[in-house]
């Protein structure tokens, strides 16, 4: 039920639902972008009907709970919002910003460890080292999350690349090279950037594998992949939360170090030496 487009479902069934599931229905159907965030008692004070009623009609749907069809809800809509959309609907979630941030991360890094998919994460790393190279994709807000992963996977093989977000030509230019072989980590979110899909069509034709890190299932990128991570985004006002993609990509990282083993302690040994003798990190005892 969660890949099929919910206000299509809710159009379809309209006719046959109760008074107070009509109303439920009307509202999602005029203001998805707000309903989607909002707990079953709010939905159910502004459709007119009682927050068991709305939890009730979830069920009846086919989602496992309210939170389910939210989350089904979510991923309609997800790449559709604007920033304005955006604040618009983190003014309904958040009266006090503080906790109300902390815990929505905390809830998307439970989600991601409920599903954990510990065979397709082997798959990404035995892809990654059997590469013959590793290119790092990510544009807009995931940018910053293909730096972090490049930053430390530059350490573990000199064979990565970070593909950088200039201009779509040249990032083109930049893989000229790759072919057979080669693995591009396609890191995407919502909204997903055409770039990022162009991108990876464009390494499809070279012959290089796909690996994306991403929301969902239904995200572009996962659907041109040859294996995926999925980590929850959820937006929060006009930023995207990047605390559960990153938690992935530790953990991504951390197993690739132990499959590399001894290589990855001489390279440290050898990095010790030379910020030693360069003086790279300052100690707390410095003047």
């Amino acid at each position: 039920m969660a890949k099929k487009n919910i206000l299509h479902c809710l159009e379809q069934g309209m006719d046959g639902f109760s008074k107070g599931q009509k109303r439920i229905a009307a509202y999602i159907l005029e203001n998805y972008d707000k309903a989607a965030f909002m707990t079953a008692s709010r939905l159910g004070i502004l459709a007119g009907v009682s927050e068991s009623t709305v939890v009730r009609f979830a069920s009846e749907l086919g989602y496992d709970g309210y939170p389910s069809m939210q989350r089904a809800l979510q991923d309609m809509i997800r790449s559709r919002l604007t920033s304005t959309q955006r604040i618009q609907a983190a003014g309904d979630m958040f009266q006090d910003v503080l906790p109300a941030v902390i815990q929505s991360d905390i809830d998307k890094l439970r989600q991601m460890l409920g599903h954990a998919n510990r065979s397709g994460f082997d798959r990404v790393v035995d892809k990654i080292l059997s590469s013959r190279h590793v290119y790092i994709l990510g544009v807009r807000s995931s940018s910053f999350v293909a730096g972090y992963l490049h930053f430390y996977m530059h350490l573990l093989s000199e064979n990565v690349t970070l593909i950088q977000s200039n201009a779509a030509g040249e990032m083109f230019e930049q893989m000229l090279r790759m072919g057979p072989g080669d693995v591009l980590i396609a890191i995407s979110f919502p909204r997903y950037s055409k770039v990022t899909i162009n991108t990876v069509k464009f390494a499809r034709d070279r012959g290089a594998e796909i690996i994306a890190i991403t929301d969902n299932e239904l995200s572009p990128v996962y659907q041109l992949s040859e294996a995926a991570l999925l980590a929850p985004c959820e937006m929060i006002s006009f930023v995207d939360s990047m605390v559960a993609p990153l938690s992935l990509i530790n953990a991504l990282l951390v197993a690739l170090s132990n499959r590399c083993g001894a290589n990855v302690s001489a390279t440290f040994a050898e990095l010790e030496d030379i910020w030693n003798e360069y003086g790279v990190f300052g100690k707390m005892d410095d003047e």
